[in-house]
């Protein structure tokens, strides 16, 4: 789904956020088996939080017209008992839903898991005791999957979080993360001066006030605060959700040429 995800946004972006249905179904039946035709498609699309919604026979990428103050984005923050997906798990999910310059609704859990290396609670303070009788890896996933609906997904370095929780969906048939994503340290570098943008670092910075560091819940927060700080330097011409995720990505020599635009 992957795929459909990033040629459907490629696609909206180039017809300012809508499709007709002719648009649509080119790009979707490339990925359509004999199970599934593009009305499938289409409800695995939202199912999986890629924002898209049907309207008198066109297509809209929600992004494309929801401003970035009135968007809800959730910030996400997960500890693993590894680095890599593949050999190891998520322990614990922290998520901040954040709109109109408010944190609206929190999600956390611990999540089960039977083997817990030392180093990892030294650093994060958790325990294997924590970890008995917490929701399954699939209970815990389905549980962020209704937390998330269709915000953006926002994350300190959020590729980490967004690649291995996407493996994680995929490995319990949960699907993909559809949802958009944004990176707040890439977001960092573009509004404010730094020496680093690690996490730690920029709650220090910023004078962040934080429970627990690396504990996911406390992290999501933290991250948060930097959104809120980015946001602040926001130029005028980011004003929709879209501008913003472009942004995030953008270079310098564009980030110019759009200030000299307008």
């Amino acid at each position: 789904m992957q795929k459909v995800f990033n040629e459907l946004t490629v696609a909206f972006r180039k017809h300012h956020g809508l499709l007709d249905a002719k648009q649509y179904t080119h790009i979707v039946t490339k990925y359509t088996t004999l199970f599934e035709e593009s009305d499938t498609i289409f409800m695995l699309l939202q199912a999986s939080g890629y924002p898209i919604v049907y309207e008198e026979g066109i297509y809209k990428l929600k992004t494309c017209f929801t401003s970035c103050k009135r968007q809800k984005y959730c910030v996400v923050d997960i500890e693993t008992n590894g680095a890599k997906p593949g050999t190891s798990q998520v322990i614990e999910i922290g998520a901040v839903m954040f709109q109109n310059g408010n944190v609206v609704d929190q999600f956390e859990t611990f999540v089960e898991c039977a083997f817990l290396p030392e180093y990892i609670s030294k650093i994060t303070g958790i325990e294997p005791t924590d970890l008995i009788g917490a929701p399954s890896r699939k209970e815990a996933l389905m549980q962020l999957r209704g937390f998330m609906e269709d915000a953006v997904f926002v994350a300190h370095n959020a590729d980490f979080d967004y690649s291995f929780l996407n493996a994680s969906f995929e490995r319990f048939g949960l699907g993909n993360i559809g949802n958009p994503k944004l990176c707040t340290i890439e977001l960092a570098r573009r509004t404010f001066e730094s020496e680093r943008y690690g996490l730690a670092y920029l709650i220090e910075r910023l004078g962040i006030e934080t429970a627990t560091h690396h504990r996911a819940l406390s992290d999501a927060l933290c991250a948060t605060k930097v959104m809120q700080k980015s946001f602040e330097n926001l130029p005028l011409y980011v004003d929709t959700t879209d501008a913003l995720l472009q942004f995030s990505q953008s270079s310098q020599k564009e980030r110019r040429l759009k200030k000299e635009e307008n």
